[in-house]
């Protein structure tokens, strides 16, 4: 190991858009080892050190922009690095997909929709499937980014054998930075000391059957967007279904539902499946769901929930009582696929989500969470399950201070 960190070289460059906006908390990391990777601060600069050889390939990433791929030499005299805007799947889509003649026959809808079942019974493999994946979670309040977390992880998806006939997911944490701004640093401190997050750790062990609750949110955004599942539950439902044209080739599938209890609860969830116009098969899966909560007379939130808000509101306004009164959200999903040996794997998950909490005295408290998951490597064959002992198990966690 000394002969390994003697030999490991600096490398540093700054991230900008094709504006000359630096991009802060885009992710800089050598796919052969995401460990050693970084964010970059504010000003979208960089540094970290690796031994891995000067052509290994290093990813530059951030939700909404195209990813740049290069060789790691190109970051030894501090490189400059342009990201230029790609807007996620589901927005491409909404805007570009227009109404067909033929969406309201029932018939021609229940044909494809069988046509796509039978493809997807295709696509995608009844076998085990490991991937090592990239995972990024950064958060913002009041357009301020304040923290990211980002996890290295072993994901190992077991088909159709979860509740309900959903496709079951193991997650293994391997490694995990936590990235804060100086400006809360303090904040974030002082709700460590007291406990908060161990007590809300304990709770979330035990929804999860004991898995490390740091992984929870990663493991969660993986198991979004279950395709085949959704699909097979909902395809007998002609009604909510519709068919329309996006560009030459492709053929977007569209399903829509909402409820509405009693007007304290409403929700709205509409799914895109972007086909192949030809095969029938998948290439994009996009989900966007829209949530409103309006409690009459408010909900009480506890000493832990408190003290989460007032990391969230950055310290700006200590919340010693906030009961909450709405709730408004919306989330969307898109989730990309590669092809190997004939089947269908994922290949990138990316989420949006944007929240406005409404308490008494009308305090208001905006967040917003952008992630995004990358897959580094794919394993196809003679995959087993976890054992139980390798998904519990603590991980190693690094805080990072943005400087």
């Amino acid at each position: 190991m000394c002969a390994s960190i003697a030999f490991a070289k600096d490398y540093s460059g700054r991230v900008l858009t094709i504006t000359g906006e630096p991009v802060g908390y885009a992710t800089v990391y050598p796919i052969d080892d995401p460990v050693t990777g970084t964010a970059t601060n504010d000003a979208g600069e960089f540094h970290f050190s690796s031994n891995l050889p000067p052509d290994s390939k290093v990813i530059v990433s951030f939700l909404g922009y195209e990813k740049v791929e290069l060789p790691l030499a190109a970051l030894t005299d501090s490189a400059t690095i342009i990201l230029k805007e790609q807007p996620i799947a589901l927005e491409e889509t909404v805007v570009a997909a227009k109404a067909s003649k033929q969406k309201n026959k029932r018939k021609q809808i229940a044909s494809l929709l069988h046509s796509v079942y039978v493809q997807m019974a295709k696509d995608f493999s009844d076998n085990n499937a490991e991937y090592r994946i990239v995972s990024d979670v950064r958060m913002d309040s009041e357009g301020e980014a304040w923290g990211m977390e980002q996890m290295i992880a072993r994901v190992v998806n077991l088909p159709y054998i979860g509740y309900e006939g959903r496709d079951s997911v193991q997650v293994q944490g391997l490694y995990c930075k936590r990235y804060f701004k100086q400006s809360i640093r303090q904040l974030a401190d002082t709700i460590y000391k007291s406990n908060t997050l161990e007590n809300m750790d304990k709770n979330m062990r035990k929804m999860a059957t004991a898995i490390d609750s740091g992984v929870i949110v990663h493991k969660a955004l993986w198991q979004a967007g279950n395709i085949r599942y959704d699909f097979d539950k909902n395809s007998s439902d002609l009604k909510h279904w519709e068919v329309s044209n996006e560009s030459e080739g492709e053929t977007v599938l569209t399903y829509t539902e909402s409820k509405n209890y009693l007007g304290i609860v409403k929700y709205s969830i509409k799914r895109h499946y972007i086909l192949d116009s030809q095969t029938l098969s998948v290439r994009r899966f996009s989900e966007r769901g829209e949530l409103y909560v309006n409690i009459p007379f408010g909900y009480k939130l506890n000493k832990d929930q408190l003290q989460m808000l007032n990391l969230l509101n950055m310290g700006n306004n200590q919340i010693e009582k906030f009961r909450l009164r709405k709730a408004n959200g919306v989330v969307s999903l898109n989730t990309i696929y590669q092809r190997r040996d004939g089947h269908l794997y994922i290949l990138e998950k990316n989420l949006k989500a944007d929240a406005l909490l409404t308490g008494t005295k009308q305090m208001e408290i905006p967040t917003q969470v952008r992630a995004t998951q990358r897959v580094t490597s794919l394993k196809i064959e003679n995959v087993q399950p976890m054992p139980k002992s390798q998904m519990t198990r603590r991980v190693k966690r690094e805080i990072v201070e943005i400087y």
